[in-house]
Formats: structure tokens, C-alpha cells, sequence
């Protein structure tokens, strides 16, 4: 409505606008001009009276002009009230504005100010026309906008209630939400502080549960923080210096010395040093022990010594644990396996240095490459802020994650001290204790698998919950260190206190079911430890032997495969004591049959009786005391205070020494006194061919159990030793045990597998290709068979023949590897690489090799090792030697019968020089190595000589075969004496004339009558099986030299395997050393004063005077190293020097009651150290008398003389001198004496008197003083006083006289610096011709070996 009357009203405004603008321009001067009208135009008055019926006022001129007047009329017209204009006064105006001549246009004609007002007029009539219409809308407007106004009033109002309304509900609705808010936080601050109080209660239990552990954990560091000094000194030292050394030093040294030392130097330490302890938390032993370190505490040292120290660990690890360890353990770090026979070891090392990766080092040997000293010796430099090493020509960046691991096979491997210095030389040689655990677990996963996998499940999860507690408690420790503000506020922390405490619960419980179930595993394990306990007897047997031949050599792995081999054959049942006693017998037989193929015939009995001797041990069964003197013997420095010998017409002083040591044993007091009362007896029963069996003389028959025994077999009749051992072997482990087992070729093949090497140990005379020929034949692989004996440049075509055998399932020989041993490094790496290849299922390598150090161990420990030695005895020999002759062969002579006996002669020949060997020096004095070669190519010469010559052409047939052939090896001239005479006696021609031809004194050995090949080995098949030393033309006694030797070597063997450790008696090795050392420190005589004994001999300046001062000065030295190194030896050990090899060397001689090797120097000597001082003391007692007296003694002791040729060069000289002949010209006659030297008025004429010198091989008439056969057990006699006189040389040989070698001592074949052979001795042969003497080995010894 609004809009529509202001629409109207629209209209007239332009008009009232124009009006308005009129009158605005109207002025003053307008005014005035229409006002000057006196009587105004018609238009001018019209347009007035309306201006004035429009104001109201008359509608005159004279009114129009007084209004004209007022200054104020344009003003007042312009705010002229339009909006109230009568009806009226528009009806009037209408009549004026409806007249045709009352426009503006027109009345402007008449004036302008006219034309402005009419203008206004109009506009004014428009606007109250309009108005009039537009009025009743407005006041409608209005009234409706004043009922709008009224209504809008009203709304406002209830606006403004609701406002109010809202306004309060707002600060309602406001105080609500605080309300709220506060109830929220409230909440909040309520569940917080419930949280607050749950974590505070957490923390305080859980802290709690730690505080136990760590109070005593606090207390314990506390304690130990004192003692670390003395620790950490202790700890360095072991980490040092321990790491060669077995556990049983390493305790001595750091028990007994160090924390002794260290004690009363009052450096304070733990009273109960435990290295691994103070080093290593357990949780890491016990993942080392998962990873295969074996749990012992030596094991677990070496794993310290490993991975703790400074220096890169070179480990001795013989039996391949270290590297099982070490692989294990590196494996997820990406180890890298190198050795120093591949060609790009240092290309893997450089770059392993580079991205830190552990490399191990294995099978390196007794020189390290210098290219690895850098690494060694960790020479890291700085390079801009990068750690640089020099590797060869290289300059490498250095990652400190990489890890350097060194491994040896060798079991005691002599490094430079430079080696030592650089690297950190750990023995990880097996030891008992963790062997036994090993086993101790095979034999329980293999009898009673569920208990080992419970055990082994027990012992991972308590490893891995004790892991766990200990990483927990570290997490809670270092968030408490870390910890700002309150600790109810970590939350991580709480979690990991309840997490530790829900783990400690469980480990708790795991702990106590895990004792509960491993006590019931444990005791059930336990029932199996005998057997375990066996087993590692036996292995550390094996290992033992190691030490006697270097081709002994065992691996753990092979052993561990043969005890389980054991475990599954050894006869079941459901006794375990019968089952356990089964598997031990079983296995400790089986260990002896597959080692005694691979072992010398020598040693067989050795490796029996070692094995029953630790199985007894172990079981407390035998007196170490006594064990110990039946290995050594009786040792007596002094005689003086020893009880004078009651049977001294026939017990030898050595035998009285060992009766008189024996006596101070527990259970042989009274043995001397049994000696003086019964001494028939004891004759009777020495005298008896088989003393061990016979009853010994009165109670000593019944008091004696079988070691006991034996120790009296030992100290009277060494020679039946032997066969005491037997017995012994026999009544404590079987027969089986001395019967070693036949080689069998087949069953060896069938046992081996293509990854194992089959190694022949060869012995002297013995090739294994004909057999190993013709087993492949009976096998089926003859075409498949390929040798190669190695050599110079052979390498390439055995490397070769080894691929394609791998390939097509040849078997590869390969001889004499001992020929070409700088290839044998290659030869491991093609086994080792056989270890992980699939070959050929029929592929075999076959080697054969004489024992040397050299040769690789990794290859004897992973093969089958086989001896093969010549037969044993005339009848084996003959045996072999006509079974190796052909049916062609035998027959192919034109002179058939004369060609098959003197084959025989010849067969026998060859046997009784390969088996006289056995009777040691009273056989040869020289070993030879008589082979097959030797036998063929005589047997040739004998068919081509036969067929030749008519008449047999013996002197050439002799010259050629033992002259030439056999004589080619001899190079002693006596040897060659024996062998000519050998070949003499049986190349004769009775030896063809005469029927069953006699080779020896004996009826059984002789040419059987003629027949084929056949009627010859029938003949030979009927020989004895035991040869009697008459079959060689020996003396019955030289059984017993022979018999004597053997028990001295194994005795040597025997103690070279014992431990050195305290004896039985609990005092130690060192403290017996010191007492024998100390001793022998007095009985050692005192120097001759050579200065004087020179200046009172300066007057008489005879050659046997410059001998006497060569000895003297001699004699000297000697003495003088002796005190020197006894002295050094006491400081030694006392620890107050260092002791050198030397030292080492002494100290042991000592132990073992042997002479040293320095003090032999002066002289050789076979005697025992006892012996040797006191013959050392006689000897000195000679030159000390001759050298105060300045006169010569009337019978000169030979022996005594450090050089005895010397002093008879110097007889002669002075014969030549005395006789003005040239002393070449001159040589010896010899009498021997029949008068005792006591009856001797003085020295001879010409020439000397000799004493002191032994009869070997034959006894003495000396009423006849001629050669006789010796008594029997007379196995040297003493020989009169020898007149030694220089005579002119003879041209004729004198018959019935035997050329007798005299040698300086027993070892006729002496060594490369000083040979044993002194003089040719003349003596009668009596009797018997001298052929029998020399086949006896007759010979006289200046000094003895006891």
C-alpha cells in the first residue's frame, strides 16, 4: 500500500521539483518587478490571486502585493504545507489551472517571476489532486503501520520476554555445561587418580618384586665393587696369558698362584674368583651352549677368552668344536669361511673388513701369511674422520662390526712367540667333562627321546624367560634413570614392571617345575652315564694315541657316528643295567676293531692295554701309586744308603733298585727282608720260563692281586712284561681285546661312503695295489680302477682323475701322497668339497701314504684308515712269497729241480732278513728295508744263472744277490759280514746234493723234497707258527733282549699318554721334580781343576796326556751345563725365571727318570737317569785320580772316556813314538786277561790294559779265555781286563779268532754325529766257528742301557 501511494505521488514530484527549482531562481529583483505593476497583465494577476487562494489570503493584487513585500514569500512559498490543501482551495485552483491560458510557457511571455509561481501553482493543484488520492492510502498506511507499530511493539516485547527467557535459559543452559564439565573432570580426575593409584600400586609392587633382586643385587656389587681391583688384574691376566693352556693348569696357575699372590700383596678380590662369572652373564653362556659350545667351564672360558678379548682368537681345535661353535653362532651375521689354500681369501677378507661381516679362518697351520699381520694387529688409522686398514697393497675402510676367527686342526701346535703376541692363542682341545655331557645326550635322545626333548625344550625356555628378565629389569633400570617428572606418569614403565613381574612369576614357576622336571629327567638321564662315561674314555683313548704316530689321528664327528652305530646294535633289553652294560661292552669293542685296522701291529697291545687301564681308573679299580711304578720303575740316585743286594750273584743292581723302591710302596713293605729269607725261591722263581704264572716265594703268592704282580714282573724279569700285559687285558676286558681283528678289505668298502677317503699307512716292504687290484676285480670294478702313484707334476692328473671318478663312479688311487706333499693342501679341498657334493654312489678314493706330520689331519680324521705290514714270522713271510709265485713262473726253468730248491734257499734268505729285524741290535745293526723288489729281481738273476751255466755259478749267484742286491741297502760293515754269511750258508752245493737240507740248527727248517708248487706250500703250511731264535742262528736269550726292548718301548709309549698331573700320593709333578732335582744337585761331582792338572802335566807332554786335559775340559762343560740347568730349573719352578724349551725339556727328563738331551752331548748314553749319575760320578773318579796323581792307572776303564778312540790313537802314537815306527804302520793284538786285575803288578809294557767292557750274544771261558754260549737270562757278561798292544800290522787273518765289534754303547748304529763303533776285538772262538758268532750278533757293549 506504501508503494502504491508513493507511486502516485511519483507522479507529481517532477512537477513540484521544477516548481521548487522556479522558485528558487526567483529573487528579490523578481519580486520587486511584479510587485512594480500598478496594474498588473491579466496572466501576472490571475497567477497571483491563485499564489493567493493557495496561501489563504485574499485573492487581490493589493493583497498579492503586500505578500509580495515580505522577504520571506519565496521562502514560505517553497515551505508550503502541500500536504494539507483544502478541497476547497483545489477546486478553485482547478478552475484557474483548467483555463487554456494559464500555462507557464504562456504566461512567461508576459514575465518570467509569473511564469516561476504559475508553474508552482500547478504543481501544487497536481500534488493536492494526487495527494487527495494518495492521502486515504497513507492514512490507511499509517494506520496499518501504527497497528504494524502496535503489533511490532507487542512482538518486541514478547521478544524481549523470550530474550530475557533465553538469556536465562542460556546462563542456566551455560551453568549446566559447567556443571557438566566439572562433573566430567571430577570424572576424570577421579579415573586418573584410580589410574594414578593402580600404576602407583603396580609401581610399588612391581618395584618391590625388583627391590629383592636388586638389594641383593646392590649388596652383591656392592661387595664385588671392593674386590674389582684385584678382579679386573686377575680377569686381564686370564684374558692374556690363560688361553693355550687345559683346565687343570689354568686352575693351578690362577688358584694357586695368582690369588696367592695377589692375596698377600693385600690387593683385595673376591675370596671365590670365577672368571666366566666375573665376565659373562649367564644368559649369554647359556645361548653359547645352545649354539653347540659344550657346557663345561673350560668350554665356557674359551667362549670368554674368544669373544671378550682385544686380540683375534686363534683356536686349537682338533675335534672340530670351535668351528661347529663359531658357525653357529656368526651364521645369521652372514659368516664368510675362508682358508689359506683358496685362491681369492683375501679378496672375501677385504671385503668382509668392508661391511663388517665375521670371517673364520679354518684349518691354518703352524705359519700365518703376513698379509694377515695388519689385521692382526688391528693397525687401524684415521682417514678424515674413517677408520682406514692397510690389507696387502690396499688401503681399505674399516667396519668395527667385522669379526676375525682363526682355526687349527692341529692338537699341539707350536706357534712363534711373534704369532702369540698378535693373536689370542685359545685351546679348544674336547675335555672330559664336556665330552661326556655331549655323549650323555646322545645316548638319552637315542634310548628315551622324549625325556632329551623335554630337557632340551626346559632349558631353551628358562634361557629365553631368564633372557627376558634380565632385558626387563635393564628396560626398567634405564627408564628410572631416564624418568622425568612422576613416575606414575610412564606409562611404559609400569607396563614393563608388570611385565617383569608377570615374567619373573613365570620364569619362577618354569624355575620350580623345570628343578622338579629336571630332577625326574636328570635322575633318569643319569642311569645313562656309564655310558656316556665309557664313550668318552674311549674317545679320549683315541685321542691319546694321537701322540704316539701323527697318522693317528680321530674326529669327534666319526666317533660320535660309531657310538650311535653302537647304541642301535648293542643287544636290547628291558634291564637298564643290562642294557647299559651291553652298549659298553659293544661299544668299547667296536671302538677296538675300527681303530686297530687303521693301527701298527706294535701298538695294538699298547692301545688295549690303555684302554683297560683308564676304564679302571675311572672306576676307582686301580691304585695309581702302583700304576706309576709300573710305568717308571725304581729310581736311585744314591746307592749309599740303600740295603746291600742279598742275591747279587745273579739279580742285576737295576732289578735290586726296583725292589728297593717297591719296598717303600703301602703293600710292599717286607719285600727286601722276603728276598734275604727266601732268596732260592726268588731264584727259582726268576729262573722260570714263565715267571708271571709261576707262584711267587712265600706269602707274596696270596698278597698280591694282578697290578701288584706285575710290578715285581716288572722290577726282576722286564722281559715277560709283555705278556703280563696280555693277561691283564685278558682277565679285565676279554680275549677279543688281544686278538686283534684280520683286515677286511670287503668290509672296509662296505663301511666307507663316497665322501670318505680309504687310506692305506704304508709300511716298509709292503705295496696294498695288488690287493686293493684284485679286490676291485672281485667287486666288479676293474675297468673302472685307476692309479696314480704321485710325484713330481702328477697333481694336475690325479686332480683330474679325482673329477671324473666323482663323475662316473671310478675308484681313484692314489699312492705315495708322502711324495707330494706340498699338493696335499689341494687334495683337502677336494675331500672337503666331496662333503657337500652328491658323487657318484660307486665313486671311492682310495690313498695310501708312510706316516708324516705333514699330512693333512682334516683327511685322516674323515677317513678309514688301514696299516698294511709284511707278515709276521718265517712261516707268514714264506707263506706270502710262494703264494706270489706263479704255476709258469715255478716251471719255467730249464733245470727245474736245482732252480726249486735253491727258490726255497732263496725265500728263506729273504725271510730271515726282514724278520731278524725283531731281534733289534743283536739282528741288525741298522734297520733295512728289505722289499719284494729286492726278492724279484734276485729270483730273476737265479732262473738266467741256472739256464746259463752248467756247473752253478755260486761265487756270482752270492756276489750278485747279496753282494749287490740285498748288500745295495747295507751299509754297516758287520751287516754286510752277517749277510754274506747268511747267503753262504744256504747258496752251497750240499744245499742241492744233500736230501732235506738243514737251514738251521733245528730240525724243523730244511729244503723239502722236490715236488710242484703245490707239495712246497704244504710244507710250508706245517712250519710253526712262532719262530725260535735258532731258526736265525740266535741264542734263546735274544728272545728276551728283544723281549726286554718291546717292554721298554712300551713303557716309553705309555708314559708319553699319561697326563701330567699329581699322583695318586697327592703331591705334585713340580715338587717331585724340585726333590729329584735337588738331589741331583748333590750327587753331581765337582769340576778338576784344569789349569793346575795342565801346569803339573806341562813337564811331560805325551799324547795320553793331552787326552787326559781334552777330557777334563770336557767333562767341565758337561758339568757345568748340569748345574747351570738344575739351578735354572729350581728358579723355574719356583717361578723366578722363565722357563725356556730347554728348561721344559729338563724338567720332564727328570719326571721321566730319563737323561736329558743337552747333557748327552758330551757322551751317548742309553741308562736312565739314575744310572747315568752314577756312572757319571765313576767316570769323573778315573780323570780326578789320574789328573792328582799325574799318573795313568794301570787298567785303563774305557767307558769312561768321552771319545775312546781318541785315547787310543794316543795308546798308539805313543807305541810309535816309544818304537820310532810310523803309527800307521801299527795296530792291534789283543789278549784278554785270565787273572783278575787285583792280581795285576802294573801296567803293561806296551801298550794298556782295557776294563769294564760287556760281553752281548755270547758268554766267556775264562779259564780258556775263549767264546761260549751264554747261560740262559744271560743276556751280557763281563769280560776280563783286555791287553791292548800296539803291534805291526798283520797280512793274514788268524783262524779260530772272531773279529768282535766293540761299540760305545747299546745303540750299535750310534748317530749321524757320533757313531757307536769303536774297535775290531780279536777274541777265540772256542767251539763253534765264527759264522755262529756272527749270526749271534756276538758283540762287546763299553757301556750298558741300565
Amino acid at each position: 500500500m506504501a508503494d502504491l501511494a508513493q507511486h502516485d505521488l511519483d507522479e507529481a514530484l517532477p512537477a513540484l521539483e521544477e516548481a521548487m527549482r522556479a522558485l528558487e531562481s526567483l529573487n528579490k529583483k523578481d519580486m520587486t518587478e511584479i510587485k512594480s505593476y500598478g496594474r498588473p497583465p491579466a496572466l501576472v494577476e490571475k497567477v497571483m490571486e491563485a499564489v493567493m487562494i493557495l496561501r489563504g489570503n485574499e485573492p487581490t493584487w493589493s493583497e498579492a502585493k503586500r505578500q509580495l513585500g515580505d522577504g520571506n514569500f519565496i521562502k514560505q512559498l517553497m515551505n508550503f504545507d502541500k500536504d494539507n490543501i483544502s478541497d476547497r482551495v483545489l477546486k478553485k485552483i482547478g478552475q484557474y489551472c483548467s483555463q487554456a491560458d494559464f500555462q507557464p510557457e504562456i504566461i512567461g511571455r508576459v514575465s518570467l517571476a509569473a511564469k516561476s509561481l504559475c508553474m508552482w501553482v500547478r504543481a501544487m493543484d497536481m500534488y493536492g489532486r494526487i495527494y487527495r488520492v494518495v492521502e486515504p492510502k497513507r492514512q490507511r498506511l499509517q494506520g496499518a503501520m501504527s497497528n504494524l507499530h502496535e503489533k511490532q511493539t507487542q512482538l518486541q516485547d514478547a521478544k524481549d520476554k523470550l530474550a530475557e527467557v533465553e538469556a536465562k535459559m542460556e546462563q542456566l543452559k551455560k551453568e549446566y555445561d559447567e556443571k557438566l564439565a566439572q562433573k566430567e573432570e571430577l570424572r576424570k580426575k577421579a579415573e586418573h587418580t584410580e589410574m594414578m593409584l593402580d600404576r602407583a600400586s603396580k609401581l610399588v609392587e612391581g618395584l618391590a618384586g625388583e627391590r629383592e633382586r636388586w638389594e641383593l643385587t646392590v649388596e652383591d656389587l656392592e661387595e664385588r665393587m671392593g674386590y674389582l681391583i684385584g678382579d679386573v688384574l686377575i680377569a686381564a691376566a686370564f684374558l692374556s696369558y690363560i688361553g693355550p693352556f687345559l683346565s687343570n693348569y689354568r686352575e693351578n696357575l690362577v688358584v694357586k698362584k695368582w690369588l696367592v699372590e695377589v692375596r698377600r700383596l693385600e690387593v683385595p678380590c673376591s675370596p671365590n674368583f670365577d672368571f666366566c662369572q666375573f665376565m659373562v652373564k649367564p644368559t649369554q653362556v647359556r645361548e653359547w651352549n645352545i649354539r653347540g659350545l659344550p657346557s663345561d667351564t673350560f668350554s665356557t672360558e674359551n667362549g670368554v677368552l674368544v669373544t671378550r678379548g682385544t686380540r683375534w682368537p686363534l683356536m686349537v681345535d682338533p675335534q672340530g668344536q670351535a668351528i661347529k661353535w663359531i658357525k653357529n653362532m656368526e651364521h645369521s651375521r652372514g659368516l664368510k669361511v675362508i682358508d689359506l689354500q683358496q685362491s681369492d681369501y683375501m679378496r672375501t677378507l677385504e671385503s668382509s673388513i668392508q661391511f663388517g661381516l665375521p670371517v673364520l679362518l679354518q684349518n691354518v697351520h703352524e705359519q700365518l701369511d703376513p698379509s694377515l699381520d695388519s689385521i692382526l694387529n688391528k693397525s687401524i688409522i684415521k682417514v678424515g674422520g674413517a677408520s682406514m686398514i692397510r690389507v696387502g697393497d690396499k688401503e681399505i675402510e674399516y667396519n668395527p662390526d667385522f669379526r676375525f676367527y682363526i682355526t687349527t686342526k692341529m692338537s699341539n701346535p707350536h706357534y712363534a712367540p711373534e704369532i702369540a703376541a698378535k693373536a689370542a692363542i685359545v685351546n679348544f682341545a674336547v675335555k672330559e667333562q664336556g665330552l661326556e655331557a655331549q655323549l650323555l645326550g646322545i645316548v638319552v635322545r637315542k634310548e628315551r627321546p622324549e625325556l632329551e626333548e623335554q630337557k632340551d625344550s626346559l632349558v631353551i625356555n628358562i634361557a629365553a624367560g631368564k633372557k627376558k628378565l634380565q632385558e626387563l629389569e635393564d628396560e626398567i633400570l634405564r627408564l628410572l634413570n631416564e624418568a622425568q617428572g612422576s613416575l606414575l606418569d610412564d606409562v611404559h614403565l609400569v607396563n614393563t614392571l608388570q611385565t617383569s613381574k608377570e615374567t619373573s612369576k613365570d620364569v619362577g614357576e618354569q624355575l620350580q617345575t623345570a628343578e622338579l622336571t629336571e630332577a625326574k629327567i636328570d635322575t633318569a638321564r643319569e642311569g645313562y652315564r656309564p655310558c656316556a662315561e665309557r664313550a668318552s674314555i674311549l674317545f679320549f683313548v683315541l685321542n691319546d694315541i694321537g701322540g704316539i704316530d701323527p697318522m693317528y689321528q680321530f674326529a669327534l664327528d666319526s666317533y660320535i657316528d660309531l657310538f650311535n652305530l653302537s647304541i642301535d646294535k648293542a643287544q636290547r633289553t628291558s634291564k637298564l643295567e643290562e642294557r647299559i652294560q651291553n652298549m659298553n661292552e659293544y661299544h668299547t669293542y667296536a671302538v677296538y676293531r675300527y681303530t686297530c685296522r687303521g693301527l701298527f701291529e706294535k701298538h695294538k697291545l699298547l692301545f688295549s692295554f690303555h684302554i683297560c687301564t683308564k676304564i679302571l681308573e675311572a672306576a676307582g679299580k686301580l691304585n695309581m701309586d702302583e700304576f706309576n711304578f709300573f710305568l717308571r720303575g725304581g729310581v736311585v740316585l744314591d746307592r749309599e744308603n740303600q740295603m746291600d743286594n742279598p742275591c747279587a750273584s745273579w739279580l742285576l743292581d737295576l732289578s735290586w733298585d726296583n725292589i728297593t723302591e717297591l719296598e717303600k710302596l703301602a703293600n710292599f713293605h717286607g719285600l727286601i727282608t722276603s728276598f734275604e729269607q727266601y732268596p732260592r725261591d726268588w731264584h727259582l722263581w726268576y729262573t722260570s720260563p714263565e715267571p708271571e704264572v709261576a707262584s711267587l716265594p712265600g706269602e707274596w703268592d696270596n698278597a698280591c692281586n694282578e697290578l701288584q704282580r706285575m710290578m715285581i714282573v716288572r722290577s726282576l724279569r722286564p722281559d715277560r712284561v709283555q705278556f703280563c700285559v696280555s693277561s691283564f687285558i685278558v682277565n679285565n676286558l676279554g680275549s677279543k681285546f688281544v686278538e686283534p681283528p684280520v683286515l677286511d678289505m670287503q668290509q672296509v668298502v662296505e663301511d666307507s661312503s663316497t665322501h670318505t677317503p680309504l687310506i692305506f699307512v704304508l709300511s716298509p716292504g709292503v705295496d696294498p695295489t695288488s690287493p686293493l687290484i684284485t679286490l676291485a676285480e672281485t667287486s666288479g670294478m676293474a675297468s673302472r680302477f685307476h692309479a696314480l702313484s704321485l710325484g713330481q707334476g702328477q697333481a694336475p692328473i690325479a686332480t683330474r682323475m679325482i673329477k671324473e671318478g666323482v663323475k662316473e663312479g671310478n675308484w681313484v688311487f692314489l699312492a705315495n701322497c708322502h711324495l707330494s706333499l706340498s699338493w696335499m693342501p689341494q687334495l683337502d679341498k677336494l675331500i672337503e668339497q666331496l662333503q657337500v657334493e652328491e658323487p657318484h654312489p660307486d665313486f671311492r678314493l682310495w690313498l695310501s701314504s708312510s706316516p708324516h706330520p705333514k699330512f693333512p689331519i682334516s683327511i685322516l680324521q674323515s677317513g678309514i684308515k688301514m696299516t698294511t705290514e709284511p707278515p709276521k714270522g718265517l712261516k707268514a713271510n714264506l707263506k706270502r712269497l710262494y703264494n706270489n709265485i706263479s704255476e709258469q713262473q715255478f716251471t719255467r726253468s730249464h733245470r727245474p729241480e736245482r732252480y726249486r730248491k735253491l727258490l726255497f734257499c732263496l725265500c728263506y734268505f729273504h725271510s730271515v732278513l726282514l724278520e731278524r729285524k725283531k731281534f733289534l741290535m743283536l739282528g741288525w745293526n741298522i734297520p733295512y728295508e728289505f722289499n719284494d723288489s729286492d726278492f724279484e729281481v734276485s729270483e730273476n738273476l737265479l732262473n738266467i744263472y741256472l739256464d746259463e751255466y752248467e756247473d752253478t755259478p755260486w761265487d756270482a749267484l752270492k756276489y750278485l744277490i747279496a753282494g749287490i742286491n740285498y748288500g745295495g741297502h747295507v751299509t754297516d760293515d758287520c751287516d754286510r759280514r752277517l749277510l754274506l754269511t747268511y747267503i753262504s750258508d744256504f747258496f752251497c752245493e750240499d744245499s742241492i746234493s744233500t736230501p732235506f737240507f738243514k737251514l738251521s740248527s733245528l730240525i724243523t727248517y730244511y729244503i723239502p723234497k722236490d715236488g710242484p708248487l703245490k707239495a712246497y706250500k704244504e710244507y710250508i703250511s706245517m712250519l710253526p707258527n712262532m719262530d725260535h731264535p735258532e731258526a736265525f742262528g740266535q741264542h734263546p736269550n735274544a728272545d728276551i733282549t728283544s723281549q726286554i726292548q718291546e717292554t721298554r718301548l712300551l713303557f716309553e709309549t705309555l708314559l708319553s699318554l699319561q697326563p701330567q698331573v699329581a699322583t695318586g700320593s697327592g703331591e705334585s709333578i713340580e715338587d717331585q721334580v724340585m726333590d729329584l732335582a735337588q738331589n741331583l744337585m748333590k750327587q753331581v761331582p765337582e769340576n778338576i781343576d784344569y789349569h793346575a792338572t795342565a801346569r803339573i802335566l806341562s813337564v811331560d807332554p805325551s799324547p795320553l796326556n793331552v787326552v787326559l786335559l781334552q777330557e777334563i775340559e770336557r767333562y767341565n762343560l758337561l758339568l757345568n751345563l748340569i748345574r747351570k740347568q738344575l739351578s735354572d730349573l729350581e728358579r723355574g719352578i719356583q717361578g723366578l725365571v722363565v722357563m725356556s724349551t730347554d728348561l721344559e725339556q729338563v724338567f720332564h727328563c727328570i719326571y721321566e727318570a730319563r737323561v736329558p738331551p743337552t747333557w748327552e752331548k758330551a757322551y751317548p748314553s742309553l741308562k736312565p737317569l739314575a744310572s747315568w749319575t752314577r756312572d757319571l760320578i765313576q767316570r769323573m773318579d778315573q780323570f780326578e785320580k789320574w789328573a792328582t796323581t799325574s799318573h795313568p792307572p794301570m787298567v785303563f776303564w774305557l767307558s769312561g772316556f768321552t771319545f775312546p778312540t781318541g785315547f787310543l790313537t794316543a795308546v798308539l802314537q805313543k807305541a810309535a813314538r816309544q818304537n820310532s815306527v810310523s803309527v800307521d804302520t801299527l795296530t792291534w793284538e789283543f789278549t784278554v786277561l785270565t787273572v783278575d786285575d787285583s792280581n795285576l803288578t802294573g801296567p803293561p809294557k806296551d801298550g794298556v790294559y782295557v776294563k769294564g767292557m760287556f760281553l752281548q750274544g755270547a758268554g766267556w771261558d775264562k779259564k780258556n779265555a775263549c767264546l761260549l754260549e751264554a747261560e740262559p737270562m744271560q743276556l751280557v757278561c763281563n769280560i776280563p781286563s783286555i791287553h791292548f798292544k800296539p803291534v805291526e800290522a798283520r797280512r793274514r787273518a788268524l783262524k779260530g779268532v772272531y773279529n768282535c765289534p766293540c761299540y760305545y754303547y747299546p745303540n750299535r748304529a750310534g748317530t749321524n754325529d757320533r757313531p757307536s763303533f769303536i774297535v775290531m776285538v780279536d777274541l777265540k772262538t772256542g767251539e763253534k766257528p765264527l759264522e755262529h758268532w756272527t749270526k749271534r750278533g756276538t758283540a762287546l757293549l763299553m757301556s750298558m742301557d741300565n
